[in-house]
């Protein structure tokens, strides 16, 4: 009788040392997870952190470039002035706006000036046609961000209207070939039977800007001439 009571006292003692360890080993399991959550958060916590600060830095760098495009924008001059001899303009502000070569779109300005001003001699019986052999370009500060691009187009009188021009335009560039055949292409509707285009020979700046200058008879200012 008396073995039995120890060896049941024995058997608690085992169970209740069991119980102990269990707890501890629970225990400690608990606040390794515990500790691996924090790390876990803190990680987290962190990256975001990280995001967040590449997030405004990347906002702050585009109000920067933005406010510098809308200061330039600011200082943009665009102007051109055509007499009986010629037209002269100077377009000074950035070079581009995004992917939009804004600078280079100053030759349709000037091609649309040119143009309207030779109708308008044509009109007076101040029969004229532009002088390739005379244009002259220029584009300083190209690289900059802000450059400044002059054009001279000079006219030379003619004898008839017949042998006057009066429409005007081009195709050109920065730092490529023009798609002198495209537009080509692209203005044989508005010539009239017979007739071609007057192409320049390609013009070009030291910084890389590359124009075919073309003029031609209108259909309509010059139809008699067909």
């Amino acid at each position: 009788m008396k073995s039995i009571k120890i060896i049941a006292l024995v058997i608690v003692s085992i169970l209740i040392g069991l119980f102990f360890i269990a707890k501890r080993i629970s225990k400690g399991i608990g606040d390794s997870l515990e500790k691996s959550i924090r790390n876990v958060y803190k990680v987290s916590k962190t990256i975001d952190s990280t995001d967040l600060a590449k997030i405004d830095s990347l906002k702050e760098a585009q109000h920067k470039e933005f406010d510098s495009i809308m200061n330039a924008k600011i200082k943009v001059s665009d102007t051109v002035d055509c007499n009986g001899d010629g037209c002269e303009g100077l377009y000074r502000g950035p070079e581009f706006v995004g992917s939009s070569d804004i600078a280079h779109q100053f030759s349709n300005k000037m091609s649309g000036k040119v143009g309207n001003k030779l109708k308008e001699l044509y009109n007076l019986g101040e029969y004229s046609k532009v002088d390739f052999s005379k244009i002259k370009m220029s584009t300083v500060g190209m690289g900059s961000g802000i450059v400044a691009y002059e054009l001279k187009i000079p006219f030379e009188k003619v004898k008839d209207k017949c042998s006057a021009y009066t429409s005007f335009d081009h195709v050109g560039g920065w730092n490529h070939k023009p798609a002198l055949a495209r537009r080509k292409e692209e203005l044989k509707d508005v010539l009239m039977e017979g007739q071609v285009l007057h192409i320049s020979e390609l013009k070009t700046t030291p910084e890389g800007l590359q124009e075919y200058w073309i003029q031609w008879k209108n259909k309509k200012v010059q139809s008699d001439c067909k």
